[in-house]
């Protein structure tokens, strides 16, 4: 158990190890944002959602329903499509359930076969015998009920459908925090960086994307992002023997970045606990950690380190860290000067558990050096994009005595202790800019209004100038990084992050994360050729007309899905019209660069149809919550049309 909140609302540090109080009256834990109304409304919309995301990856497959007749007590219900849609548009869908119950649902269809489902017009009929008049539907709003009633349906076996149960609940008491505490997006519009990702909802292709399985309700309500509540980390000393620094020039030296990251007090701090022990300071490396980490991961399982000080608890630096929307990731409030900091945090959250693998901890810093050169030396990166490349400058890595010595056990074992320092983007800002990570253009408030909607009335631009100068501001770098270096980054919501100016139009791009989501052609590239052995070693490779798919999926599929319609139901631009946009951008860009016109063929994006990746079915069918020796990846099922293909 962690230290109560009122601890840290006193401005107290986390201590890593409290003895218990024994004479504490019990308290339990009982949050304000569990009541009917809320869990109601969250769960709605989740299985809005569930539907949708499971239709898009074909783990469901409804079927074009008629019409209800006029008098059907079902007709009130259903209200999210016009009542003179065309037949041709087959708005309305029916899904029978296991025991041939009937789901029915309006949705939309849009690009890339997608589904946006309206959450209000789910109804669900009862099964009746052939001889029986069919009973009323009713309408439905239960995702916890779906799985039970769609169980077979869904091609659940026990294990998973008890540990999907669980991870669904988690979910919904998440959403249900952030609607309890939510504001209107004019409110966001003026939140910096860092409080604004307390905010968002979650990654919103996958369904289950708050289970964080290993926190306790309480550890949810202390730590995670939408708690917004800053921190003080607390630091450990591990012996040389067991740790290793990494760092860019400049931070060649652990000692240059603890200059750097750390006061004087702190660091003499810091020696005098050591000192207090009998204890080298010399013979040790610092880096902060996690106390949830540390109380459910290091004692238990780093036992004879600690016993034979090889790991030793320090106290705080004194600086307020706010988790980030990927958890284990710390602003500093405090001084947003010095660095974030990611920590691997031992629990299960968006198909993999959040550690930091051994491997790619140690190559952050050479795998930056690398690709902050591509971008240096090339003027149209450096000079036209103004590409941000937030670099992890700096790491400590910590194996674990046994269970790095054994390359299949689970990959959770091997990704327990470490840490990277990333630079901060505030660094980069220049004067009248503001940053928001692109996922924060989905949100939408409780009152209907988009997050995009109101930076658009902000700016003053017409929908489809803003949307124009959004694309311009992300792909280019994006693009030219694909066809010129054979690179791929991994831009999906939380990575991506929208550079605006001083009236909220987007400008430039900056990339945060890339060393873990840095992918490269497997077909041998010239500019490869001074690739140091160390990055080669660790960056993984693709085929090169699956490396698209990282543009594809990450940035078309995983984000701009959801915003084409959401800009065609509040800016009045057709999806038809947003993909267009999209489309002229890449074709503008292959327009400057004509001596690329081979690697716009090897790295086809406008190519007529694309793999469908899945990550909802990666749970349900293909790993599970079964504990392997590699970290899963999404699944591929079928093709579908790319919107980009053709005008």
């Amino acid at each position: 158990m962690q230290n109560s909140p009122a601890a840290h609302d006193s401005g107290e540090p986390p201590a890593l190890y409290h003895q218990p109080v024994p004479h504490d009256p019990p308290t339990l834990y009982d949050p304000p944002e569990l009541n009917r109304a809320a869990w109601d409304l969250a769960a709605r919309r989740l299985l809005g959602k569930l539907l949708g995301e499971f239709a898009y990856e074909e783990i469901i497959r409804p079927v074009p329903a008629p019409e209800p007749a006029s008098d059907s007590p079902s007709t009130s219900t259903s209200t999210s499509a016009s009542a003179s849609a065309s037949e041709a548009d087959q708005d309305r869908y029916l899904l029978r359930l296991d025991d041939a119950a009937e789901l029915t649902f309006r949705a939309r269809r849009g690009a890339y076969g997608s589904w946006r489902v309206d959450p209000s017009s789910v109804t669900l009929r009862p099964p009746h015998s052939p001889q029986d008049p069919p009973a009323p539907a009713v309408p439905f709003a239960d995702p916890l009920r779906f799985l039970a009633l769609a169980r077979n349906t869904l091609g659940l076996d026990g294990a998973t459908f008890g540990h999907l149960l669980r991870e669904l609940n988690a979910t919904l008491a998440a959403d249900a925090r952030i609607d309890h505490t939510a504001r209107t997006v004019a409110d966001l519009a003026d939140l910096g960086y860092a409080q604004l990702e307390g905010h968002q909802c979650g990654h919103p292709w996958l369904v289950l994307n708050k289970g964080r399985l290993g926190f306790s309700a309480q550890d949810t309500a202390h730590w995670a992002p939408e708690a917004r509540r800053p921190a003080r980390l607390p630091w450990i000393a591990v012996r040389r023997t067991l740790a290793t620094y990494r760092g860019v020039s400049g931070l060649d030296t652990p000692d240059a970045l603890y200059h750097r990251e750390l006061d004087a007090p702190t660091r003499t701090s810091f020696t005098a606990a050591l000192r207090s022990r009998g204890l080298d300071p010399a013979a040790y490396l610092y880096l902060p950690v996690h106390p949830w980490q540390w109380d459910e991961v290091i004692l238990p399982l780093f036992a004879p380190s600690v016993a034979a000080d090889d790991i030793v608890p320090l106290p705080t630096d004194n600086d307020l860290r706010l988790p980030q929307q990927s958890i284990r990731t710390f602003l500093n409030l405090s001084r947003p000067d010095r660095h974030t900091v990611k920590l691997p945090l031992s629990v299960l959250n968006t198909l993999v558990w959040r550690g930091l693998p051994t491997e790619r901890t140690l190559a952050a810093p050479a795998v930056t050096a690398w690709v902050h050169a591509l971008r240096d030396a090339d003027p149209f990166l450096r000079d036209v994009c103004r590409i941000v490349l937030l670099g992890e400058v700096a790491s400590v890595t910590v194996q674990h005595p046994v269970y790095d010595r054994v390359p299949e056990v689970p990959y959770q074992y091997k990704e327990l202790l470490g840490t990277i320092w990333r630079e901060p983007l505030s660094r980069y800002l220049e004067p009248g800019e503001r940053a928001r990570t692109l996922a924060s253009l989905l949100h939408t408030d409780t009152q209907g209004r988009a997050f995009t909607a109101e930076l658009v009335a902000r700016s003053g631009l017409a929908p489809q100038v803003w949307l124009r100068r959004l694309f311009a501001a992300l792909l280019p770098g994006l693009l030219h990084f694909l066809y010129r270096y054979g690179t791929v980054f991994s831009p999906h919501g939380e990575n991506a992050i929208v550079v605006f100016d001083a009236e909220d139009v987007p400008v430039r791009l900056a990339m945060k994360d890339f060393v873990d989501d840095v992918n490269v052609s497997a077909q041998p590239l010239p500019e490869h050729d001074a690739m140091p052995a160390d990055v080669r070693a660790t960056l993984l490779t693709e085929p090169a007309d699956f490396l698209t798919q990282f543009i594809h999926s990450g940035l078309f599929i995983g984000v701009f899905r959801y915003l084409a319609p959401l800009c065609e139901e509040q800016l009045g631009v057709r999806e038809v019209d947003f993909w267009a946009l999209v489309r002229a951008e890449i074709l503008r860009h292959q327009a400057r660069f004509p001596e690329l016109k081979e690697r716009f063929e090897l790295f086809d994006l406008l190519t007529p149809r694309i793999e469908r990746l899945c990550l909802n079915r990666n749970r349900l069918h293909l790993d599970g919550y079964r504990d392997r020796s590699e970290r899963p990846h999404a699944a591929v099922h079928g093709t579908v049309a790319n919107p980009l293909s053709a005008p």
